[in-house]
């Protein structure tokens, strides 16, 4: 039986309770900090050396060199090659379809005249070069090789170098048949946050990369937080979060099966349930024990909704939407009978998943809608991965004669209120009848 939270919005310490419920995103370790800066560091000077004595340290290897852990594409697509038809077309599948939404993502230049005639506008580019890390060993993330991957290709980054760690050597055949779909260009088998300072910093054999995105450990996230500003990173990640807003109408083993699909990622996790419908809570409960037992890592997931987990009462659907907005989670289940209105009314969540046939698992895999999303309450002003994040952004002016004569004075007015003469001068200088 599993002793969840139960939190009632008419108690006098719900909002109390609520905020204890929260993750604060978390800050580094200080342990895990210093020895991070100092595999950065090592990583920095030393490059292919370092990075191929950590790996060999911490991933159990005997690499003489970083030839030893570059995976070439012959290796990518005999992954490929021995995998199941429905597997195969699984990933494809996947992938045809986080592509089409993708493609609808794009931002294009755009460019207009005034009335002067002078140019303004703003041209679109995308990024030279991106660093995907992807989790290894045992453990097989191929959703998260297409989703960061597929946007960034759609983006038209010229080249996607991604590390994977490959602890003893061990990697799924479908991380790496994964990569060769998404048409990833090179493969490094390091890891941790070694793999960070080397994507960032680059080595003789690993180029320098833009920007760094995918998930990773503690180390990783750390490591990523460090070179945030040699390089851009898509975000810091939390544990993973589902929030389910339910009418008390939808099967209660489906909403059971909803909260476990996130609280077995780890014993961090949180799903939390909120209807208004008390004897729906109930029974919701009541699946949870029935089902749990059932669970691969039924472990896990009981320890999750023991810590983290919670079923909330609230008085109606207006509040429900006020608890979700306080929370601003990672996925939101609209389980409702008319979804798409109380849509709108969502101010902060990384997903919204509409209607009782809709779950969160779809959009982890296949639906389409990037599954790298804001955790720990900072939907609040961040957005999903997407193409726009693999694209610059870069500002266009170019003024005809009659729109310097215009601009000049009120330029030089400007700055010459913020004490920068030279900047009133440079403007000035292109009136008419100031040429040399």
């Amino acid at each position: 039986m599993v002793d969840m939270n139960r939190l009632d919005s008419a108690d006098a310490d719900f909002t109390r309770r609520l905020a204890n419920l929260q993750h604060d995103g978390g800050t580094a370790d200080a342990d895990i900090l210093q020895t991070v800066q100092q595999i950065i560091e090592d990583v920095r000077v030393r490059g292919d050396a370092a990075v191929v004595e950590l790996t060999n340290r911490f991933d159990r290897r005997d690499a003489q060199s970083m030839a030893d852990l570059e995976l070439g594409r012959e290796a990518l697509d005999a992954a490929l090659a021995r995998l199941s038809a429905a597997e195969r077309g699984a990933l494809e599948h996947a992938a045809e379809r986080l592509a089409d939404y993708a493609q609808r993502q794009k931002l294009d230049s755009w460019s207009y005249r005034d009335a002067d005639g002078s140019l303004l506008g703003q041209q679109v580019t995308p990024l030279d070069r991106v660093g995907l890390y992807v989790p290894g060993g045992k453990a097989a993330y191929p959703s998260s090789v297409l989703m960061n991957a597929i946007p960034a290709k759609v983006a038209g980054v010229d080249e996607l170098v991604m590390v994977v760690p490959m602890p003893g050597g061990e990697v799924t055949d479908l991380v790496l048949a994964a990569a060769a779909i998404a048409g990833v260009d090179r493969v490094f088998a390091i890891g941790g946050a070694q793999a960070v300072a080397a994507l960032a910093f680059g080595t003789e054999s690993v180029p320098a990369v833009d920007k760094i995105v995918g998930p990773g450990n503690s180390y990783v996230a750390t490591a990523k937080r460090l070179v945030y500003g040699v390089v851009g990173i898509d975000m810091i990640a939390g544990p993973s979060e589902i929030l389910v807003v339910c009418d008390g109408a939808t099967d209660p083993d489906w909403i059971a099966l909803d909260l476990f699909s996130q609280a077995e990622h780890d014993e961090e996790a949180q799903a939390i349930l909120v209807s208004w419908d008390g004897d729906f809570l109930d029974r919701v409960a009541a699946a949870i024990d029935r089902l749990l037992p059932e669970q691969e890592r039924r472990d896990i997931i009981g320890a999750s909704l023991a810590a983290r987990g919670a079923l909330i009462r609230v008085r109606d659907l207006d509040e429900a939407v006020a608890v979700a907005n306080r929370i601003a989670p990672e996925h939101l289940e609209l389980s409702v009978d008319d979804p798409e209105s109380v849509a709108p009314r969502i101010r902060h969540a990384g997903a919204i998943f509409l209607g009782r046939h809709t779950p969160e698992a779809f959009g982890d895999y296949c639906a389409g809608p990037n599954h790298v999303l804001p955790t720990s309450r900072t939907a609040r002003f961040s957005s999903p991965l997407g193409v726009y994040d693999f694209q610059k952004r870069t500002s266009l002016l170019g003024c005809s004669p009659e729109g310097a004569a215009r601009l000049a004075p009120t330029a030089a007015t400007l700055a010459r209120g913020e004490r920068l003469a030279a900047h009133a001068e440079s403007a000035e200088a292109r009136l008419p009848g100031t040429e040399t």
